[in-house]
C-alpha cells in the first residue's frame, strides 16, 4: 500500500466531510481555508457584484456568504483573471 495515496484518500474525506458541514463562512474562515490575505479577498472577491448579491448581513453587523455559492463565484473570478 502506498502510504501517500492513503494520506490523499484520508484528506480528500476529510475536506469533503468539512465541506458538507460548511453552511456560511465569514472572511477570517475564507482567508483561513483560500490561504490569501483578508485585503487580497476584499479587493479581488468581495467587491465584485457576483459576490455582494450572496452575502448576507444585518445591519452594520457581520458578513457571511452561503459557502458553496461563494466557493462558485470564487472561482468564475479566478477564470477570469
Amino acid at each position: 500500500i502506498d502510504t501517500e495515496e492513503v494520506k490523499d484518500y484520508i484528506l480528500r474525506k476529510l475536506e469533503k466531510e468539512f465541506d458538507e458541514m460548511l453552511f456560511t463562512w465569514d472572511l477570517d474562515e475564507m482567508s483561513k481555508r483560500t490561504c490569501m490575505s483578508k485585503s487580497f479577498i476584499e479587493k479581488e472577491f468581495l467587491q465584485d457584484e457576483r459576490m455582494k448579491l450572496i452575502e448576507r448581513r444585518k445591519e452594520r453587523g457581520k458578513r457571511f456568504w452561503f459557502y458553496k455559492e461563494s466557493i462558485e463565484v470564487m472561482k468564475e473570478i479566478m477564470n477570469e483573471w
